[in-house]
């Protein structure tokens, strides 16, 4: 089993700054990538952010990839997601997600490509 704990969400105003961080913890020793989605009030859950555990290859929803990053620290276990110049429509509880091991394709924005998620951390950005 492995556990996942976010931090780092809050309130912000529009165009300010938040960095959220994802601690894996458990059998983390065959992680095969790391990342994040978000669900908005009334939307459907969204990818946002994935990176490959070994060799660091990272993705990016197209809307966000010019202010969101993301990165990990392996010998810690967390990813990371700074978030830059927040809009109010940024607004929604991110999610980190774990896959365990390769297994052939990688779907990184489909939700069940995912074996494990956190409960999430509420972000809301203010106009």
């Amino acid at each position: 089993q492995v556990q996942l704990v976010e931090s780092g969400g809050g309130l912000v105003q529009a165009g300010g700054s938040l960095r959220l961080s994802c601690a894996a913890s458990g059998r983390t020793f065959s992680t095969y990538a790391m990342g994040w989605f978000r669900q908005a009030p009334g939307k459907v859950r969204e990818f946002v952010a994935a990176i490959l555990w070994s060799g660091g290859n990272t993705y990016h929803a197209d809307s966000m990839k010019d202010r969101f990053t993301i990165s990990r620290d392996t010998a810690k276990n967390t990813v990371y997601l700074p978030m830059n110049s927040l809009k109010p429509e940024d607004t929604a509880v991110y999610y980190c997600v774990l896959r365990s091991r390769f297994r052939g394709s990688f779907q990184y924005t489909a939700t069940n490509t995912w074996d494990y998620w956190g409960q999430g951390t509420q972000v809301t950005v203010s106009s």
